[in-house]
């Protein structure tokens, strides 16, 4: 279940994400228009149209992992992303969540919540993965046992393994093999 109903949570992943570079790690952040209560609903937060965020991003995929084993042949898959205009985060974010999937072989339609459940409300039988991820909490603060597996990297011999990075990095340096990974 997709939480679909929540606020908006300024400074997490849900418009950012960061790629390994040749100068180093980058974060690419989605501007998105201003959000004029705190308690904006996730599904009305406008992805802005200022600005040509799309190009600048495409073109830091591209350079980054242009050289990367499996670049050429998942690119045409997310190239398109990054030549349309979207118009809501949560859409944007829903479109390229079922892409990457669709591209891993992971089978299932997602279900979305139709009203915002509270963590007190949530059944014990369900896990709640809301605020697992953030990009300022380590993974070992949620789970002490967490360690990230290397894989190859494009630039592992200038950096090392750099773990917690957007899911283009597996795809483009694993290909099929991410799945297996995960």
């Amino acid at each position: 279940m997709i939480e679909s109903q929540e606020h908006y949570l300024k400074q997490t992943y849900r418009n950012r994400c960061i790629i390994a570079t040749a100068n180093g790690l980058m974060s690419l952040s989605l501007p998105i228009d201003k959000i004029v209560t705190e308690k904006a609903n996730i599904r009305d937060i406008r992805i802005s149209d200022h600005g040509n965020w799309q190009h600048l991003h495409w073109n830091s995929i591209e350079s980054a992992y242009n050289s990367s084993p499996f670049f050429e042949y998942y690119a045409d898959d997310i190239r398109p992303f990054f030549e349309m205009k979207p118009k809501f985060l949560f859409d944007f974010n829903e479109s390229i969540r079922e892409k990457i999937c669709e591209m891993l072989d992971i089978p299932g339609k997602a279900e979305y919540s139709s009203e915002y459940m509270k963590e007190e409300n949530i059944p014990a039988d369900w896990m709640d993965f809301r605020k697992i991820i953030h990009p300022k909490k380590s993974p070992t603060t949620v789970d002490p046992d967490f360690t990230a597996k290397p894989y190859y990297q494009v630039f592992n011999h200038k950096f090392g393994f750099q773990p917690n990075l957007s899911i283009l990095d597996l795809i483009f340096n694993l290909g099929p093999e991410s799945i297996l990974y995960l």
